[in-house]
This record gives structure tokens, C-alpha cells and sequence, in this order.
């Protein structure tokens, strides 16, 4: 193509669809050419000094390496943890909290209970307003939504001119009821703008109008209170994409696995908080379905932390209540399980003498010591490095290069300490770390009540393929799924994702057949203002809308999410809502009361655009040994053993060995232990099982 030819044709020959999804270590790049099915990916060492560095570094190496044309990108879907880092790092904004008067102690009430039951040293951490922030508002409402007191406006005045003095930059209104009626925050929120507009507010209700206060206020604190960061980060992303001549508007991964466009984020702030984790879990369920799995353990393993997450039925499961650091996030988020094990997380001796691993991490700077970016502290990458399951291939598309020397000077500090040989305690450390990921993965199938032996494992990130089938084995799980290119599977989640808007309507009504009009005219009003925030996002086709109630026993504390029909509120069919109901109770308890009164606090809708059609180029199975590049040595149970070494972009659909082997490839390493058997299916997804 000459370099003459227009912006026009060069879209024409070469549609380019790219997902981007930041770490604490990494950036990863997906990029689609959709024309050939062709697939580039790439991870960049994050730069925390200058975020948004890292991405258009990793747009000129894709322009690089795989001839990609920035004008040809016809959709840019970016995922961030700019807002996480901000609740967990501290650095937000300085806001203040207005709230009813008598009520200024809610949010350092919360629940009443503390993060750890049993220890006598617990103790609740600082909240993101503080104390001398809080600001009680004469005005009362009742539960019913009824006025008895209106807001004392001279009182508002008088608690801008006290926020403002200590250094507030924004403010969050949260009053009782709110969700049943918002015109005294409304009220107050005009109020200040117009005393102070030079301070952002935003309001519980319109941020997310859930019944309990403490839940929505808490919603509402975590959206204000990343505000400015995230804001900022996303002007700056608009103005580098830009810049590098790339004309999709970038469109951002939220936490229920969906994605909105930019300038809804800058004021929806809140939604996006777990997007990197939910756009994980939505890529591996895209993948999963592609590789006819239909029940999917998820192990998203970072360089900070992993994420766990169940599919089912080939879909992500969804809930709330996630945590962002030690504060509960109220909208619905792809139910995703954290803990601070990383390939990042580092090795240590406590006082007592014990080996502990994580929740610090090296992160990327300066990172694990094998990276020989001056990190000097053992991590769990050191640890595997040492016992000869990394480090024989480059890392991260050519950008590291492991140095085993410094890894096991690294390990061996460790190994001084406890008086064991360096391999052992190299071992201790993944044994360790196993065991922490066993745990939680054993709650995680608790709380859900499954049986983990129906499941298989999907391990991705840098770090999941190198622990994840030492977890399986652990777990009992006969199977493991490994995708082709695990490192940047959250950014395939990105470039995959529908674009899906959340609606809720706040009701708190015991079911009954007179009740079901209100519910059928309630989601009415949702269905048209989903379909609006559709077309808003610049959706023009077919809309998939989801009805969900939030319903319980009368008496009951807490509720669970039920599907609908919304043939059932039009046809006013009271037994088919309360059947499916008491259905989902029995599931989830082992309990249920067909004659029981029952309370329907929420409905729920999901307004769902598909996202692009998007397929990879596939290839026919021919069944084949598979030829390892070279024998390496790697400490196992104990000893130094020759396993095989094979190199990911040698397999072809059809090949199969037998572990322990180690598969090495640009973005992470698969550890296949032994007594397991490995084969490659046609979309050279790695398919592993044990011998029963």
C-alpha cells in the first residue's frame, strides 16, 4: 500500500480492535485485526511515576512489531486500576460527608463488625471522610418517603464554608431514605453548587440508590472520593489516544464485565473500580464457551494479587457487596474473590521465626529480584526461578530476562535464616503460596455452594499458569484449561465485552398479586432508560434486557438475586415470581417455605448491547506427540529431576506429552507437574488432566 493511500482505505484493509488492561506490573495489549483473524499481544512494564506512559509505549511497539495502523483502531477498550490503587494507596480527594443531623457516625458504625472477629488487636481502619468532614444537616424524611423536616439551607451554608476551610474538594450528600424519595439531597446538592461550584457533589441517590444507608453511603464515598484521579487519568487517555492518531473514542471496562464510554466515567467513577478483575473473568468465560467448558474455576494471578471466580453455565456470576481495600462497593460487579498472593509477593521471616509469603509485593519497580531491576527481597517468581521453573526462555515479549543468580541470592537470605538448604526453602515458598490460594478457593466454593471436582481450572495472568495446576492438584480438580496466550486475557475480556448498563428501583414491598403492577410499571421506566443510556453509549442495534429482583422472607436480614420474567409482572403471574424464589432459596440454603411471606426489596435490570463479533483463526487437531526443545532441571519433592521444556509457539492442535514438563512463552510459563497428561485442542488452548 502506498504511502499515499487515505485514512479511508487503510481502515478499509486493516479494521484493528484493541482491549488494554493495567496491572500493578503490566499493561497488556490484545489487538484484533479483523479482517484476518490475527491476533498481536504485549505487555509493558508499568510506570507508576507517569500513568498513561506505558500505553502509548505499548501502541509504538505494536505499530512495530505488528504493522498496526493507530487510525485503523475502530475500538479502543481501556481497563484501569487507577481507582482501586486510589482507595487502597490513599491518595483520593479531601471530601466532606453531609448527612442527617444525629446521624454524622453511620459510616464509622458501618455494620458493627470488625475486620478480623477474634483478634483483640483489630482494629477498623481510618475512613475516606474523616471525622471533622461530616457534616449533620438538619431535615428529616420518613420511611415512606414523606416529608417532616425540610433541609436547613442556612445550616448548608455553614458546613460549606467549614468543608471548604479544611480542605474539602468535593462532597457527597447522604441522607436517610433517599432511595425512596431524593429531593432533599437534590435539594441540598443545587444548594452547594450554588454557594461553592467550584466543588464537585455528588448524591447517594443518584450514585446508586440502595436501601441500607450505610451501604449506599459507603457506595457513594468510594465514587467521590476517586473522582479527581480518575477524571484526570481519562481526560488524559483521551487527549494520548489522540495524540497517537487514533480515532475510536476509548470505551472503559466497568465492574459488572460490561463496558461505557469515557465521559461516563468521569462522573460514574464507582463502576469501574473492579474493571480489571471483571474484564478477566468475561474473557475467560468468552474463552471457555470457545473451548466448550461450561463450569470454570477463574485464577487471575498478578503481579500484587489473585482473583478468583466461578463460571457457570458458561456465564460470569454476579453479585455485591465486593471490597475495594476495607470498604464494601454496593453496585453489581462481576463476583470476583481477591487475596494478596502475586508473583510479586514477597518472602519473609516473622518474628517468630515463621516463613510468610505476601500481601507486599515488589510490584514492577522494583519488582522481583530475578528481574535484576533492583529488587532484592525473594517473591514467589524468585522462589520458582530457583527451583527451575522459570527462567529459561525471555519474559514479557523479550523485556525481561531472568537472572537466576539474583534470585537465588534473594532466596538464599531467606534460607540463612531458617537453616535450610536454598532449593527447599525455595519450594516452601511456592508450597506456601499454594496453600493461601487453596483457602480462599475453599471459601470461595463454599459460599457457593459447589463442588469444585465439577469445575475446571482456568489459571491466567502472568502468574496463574505457573501455580495453577499445583492448585488443581491440591483442590482435587481433575482438569485444567489454559488459554493461549494467559497474560492478557483481561485485556481479551476488554475487547470482547458488551457495552452494559445497571438500573435499579428501590421498592421494599411484600409480594402480591396487587403489587405486581408497580413492578411491571417499574421496570417499564428501567427498560427505557436502559435502552436511552444504549443509545447514549452509541449502541444502535439489539438489546438484551435482564429482570432481576432482590427479594427475601419476611424477617429476614439479608436477600438473594432472582431472575424474572417480565412476562410474570405483565400477566400479573404472583406464583410464578414466588416459585422462583422459593426455587433459588432451596438452591442456596437447602431451605425453603412455600407458604411463607415474602418481601421483594429491589428490582434489578441489565441493558446489554453485544459487543463486536470477534473470531480467531482456528486450525484442525492432528494427533501427535509433541517434541520438546531440550531437557532442564527442576526441583521437584524434594530433588533435582530432567523434565522437558517446550516451547508454547512449537504446539499444534492435536500434540500431547505427559508431565512434568515446563511450557515456556512470551507472557508467562506453564509448571505441568507430574501425573498429568497434556494436549492441545484447535484453538491451541492447553487442555491438562491427572491420572484419577
Amino acid at each position: 500500500m502506498s504511502d499515499t493511500a487515505s485514512s479511508a482505505e487503510r481502515r478499509s484493509a486493516a479494521d484493528w480492535k484493541i482491549g488494554v488492561d493495567i496491572g500493578g506490573t503490566f499493561i497488556d495489549f490484545c489487538a484484533l485485526e479483523t479482517g484476518s483473524g490475527r491476533m498481536a499481544s504485549l505487555k509493558v512494564l508499568t510506570t507508576p511515576d507517569d500513568p498513561g506512559a506505558e500505553l502509548m509505549t505499548g501502541l509504538a511497539l505494536l505499530r512495530e512489531r505488528d504493522g498496526l495502523d493507530p487510525q485503523a483502531v475502530t475500538r479502543f477498550v481501556h481497563g484501569t486500576t487507577v481507582g482501586m490503587n486510589t482507595v487502597i494507596q490513599r491518595k483520593g480527594a479531601a471530601l466532606a460527608l453531609f448527612t442527617n443531623a444525629g446521624f454524622e457516625d453511620v459510616i464509622e458504625l458501618a455494620r458493627l463488625r470488625m475486620p478480623e472477629t477474634y483478634s483483640l488487636f483489630c482494629r477498623r481502619s481510618d475512613q475516606l471522610a474523616s471525622r471533622d468532614m461530616i457534616f449533620g444537616i438538619p431535615g428529616r424524611l420518613r420511611a415512606d418517603g414523606s416529608e417532616t423536616l425540610r433541609p436547613d439551607l442556612g445550616k448548608v451554608a455553614e458546613a460549606v464554608v467549614a468543608a471548604k476551610a479544611r480542605g474539602a474538594l468535593g462532597v457527597v450528600v447522604a441522607f436517610l431514605h433517599a432511595w425512596r424519595n431524593d429531593a432533599h439531597e437534590a435539594m441540598v446538592k443545587a444548594e452547594i453548587a450554588r454557594l461553592a461550584p467550584e466543588l464537585f457533589v455528588f448524591t447517594s441517590a443518584e450514585v446508586w440508590p440502595v436501601i441500607r444507608e450505610y451501604e449506599r453511603t459507603s457506595t457513594a464515598i468510594l465514587n467521590g472520593y476517586v473522582h479527581p484521579r480518575v477524571a484526570g487519568y481519562l481526560t488524559a487517555l483521551e487527549e494520548r489516544l489522540a495524540l497517537s492518531g487514533v480515532p475510536a473514542r476509548p470505551l472503559l471496562t466497568k465492574s459488572n464485565g460490561g463496558v461505557m464510554n469515557a465521559a461516563e466515567g468521569k462522573g460514574s467513577c464507582v463502576k469501574m473500580l473492579l474493571s480489571g478483575a471483571a474484564s478477566g473473568v468475561i474473557g475467560a468465560a468468552w474463552l471457555a464457551r470457545q473451548a466448550g467448558e461450561s463450569r470454570i474455576l477463574t485464577l487471575d494471578i498478578g503481579g500484587t494479587s489473585s482473583d478468583f471466580a466461578l463460571i457457570i453455565d458458561g456465564e460470569a456470576q454476579f453479585g455485591a457487596g465486593e471490597m475495594i481495600g476495607e470498604f464494601p462497593l454496593y453496585i453489581p460487579s462481576v463476583a470476583v474473590s481477591s487475596i494478596g498472593i502475586g508473583g510479586g509477593s514477597i518472602a519473609s521471616v516473622d518474628a517468630q521465626g515463621v516463613l510468610r509469603v505476601g500481601p507486599e509485593s515488589a510490584g514492577s519497580t522494583p519488582g522481583p529480584a530475578c528481574y535484576g531491576r533492583g529488587g532484592e527481597r525473594p517473591t514467589i517468581t524468585d522462589a520458582m526461578v530457583v527451583c527451575g521453573w522459570l527462567g529459561h526462555s525471555q519474559m514479557a515479549y523479550g523485556q525481561l530476562q531472568m537472572d537466576v543468580g539474583l534470585a537465588r541470592a534473594a532466596v538464599a537470605s531467606l534460607a540463612e535464616q531458617l537453616g535450610r538448604p536454598v532449593e527447599a526453602t525455595a519450594q516452601a515458598i511456592i508450597d506456601i503460596a499454594v496453600s493461601e490460594l487453596f483457602v480462599e478457593v475453599e471459601k470461595l466454593a463454599s459460599r457457593a455452594g459447589v463442588d469444585l471436582q465439577d469445575f475446571a481450572l482456568m489459571p491466567f495472568g502472568g502468574g496463574g499458569p505457573m501455580l495453577g495446576a499445583f492448585l488443581a492438584r491440591e483442590t482435587g480438580m481433575a482438569r485444567v484449561l489454559a488459554p493461549r496466550r494467559p497474560g492478557v486475557v483481561s485485556a481479551l475480556g476488554g475487547l470482547v465485552a458488551d457495552l452494559r448498563g445497571d438500573f435499579i428501583r428501590t421498592l421494599f414491598a411484600e409480594l402480591s398479586p396487587e403489587l405486581l403492577p408497580s413492578l411491571h410499571a417499574a421496570f417499564a421506566a428501567m427498560a427505557a432508560e436502559g435502552q436511552e443510556w444504549l443509545k447514549a453509549q452509541g449502541h444502535s442495534g439489539p438489546a438484551d434486557l435482564l429482570l432481576f429482583a432482590d427479594m427475601r422472607y419476611a424477617g429476614q436480614s439479608y436477600e438473594i438475586e432472582i431472575p424474572l420474567q417480565p412476562a410474570w409482572l405483565r400477566d400479573g403471574d404472583v406464583a410464578a415470581v414466588a416459585s422462583r424464589f422459593h426455587e433459588g432459596h432451596a438452591r442456596l440454603y437447602d431451605f425453603d417455605d412455600p407458604v411463607g411471606r415474602i418481601e421483594v426489596i429491589s428490582l434489578r435490570l441489565s441493558a446489554i448491547g453485544a459487543g463486536p463479533a470477534v473470531a480467531f483463526a482456528t486450525e484442525e487437531e492432528v494427533e501427535t506427540v509433541a517434541r520438546p526443545v531440550r531437557a532442564i532441571e527442576v526441583h521437584i519433592d524434594g530433588a533435582s529431576r530432567p523434565v522437558d521444556l517446550y516451547l508454547r509457539s512449537d504446539l499444534r492442535p492435536g500434540d500431547h506429552f505427559q508431565g512434568p514438563a515446563v511450557i515456556a512463552q512470551e507472557d508467562t510459563t506453564c509448571a505441568i507437574p507430574a501425573g498429568s497428561k497434556l494436549r492441545v485442542d484447535r484453538h491451541l488452548n492447553l487442555h491438562l488432566t491427572f491420572a484419577e
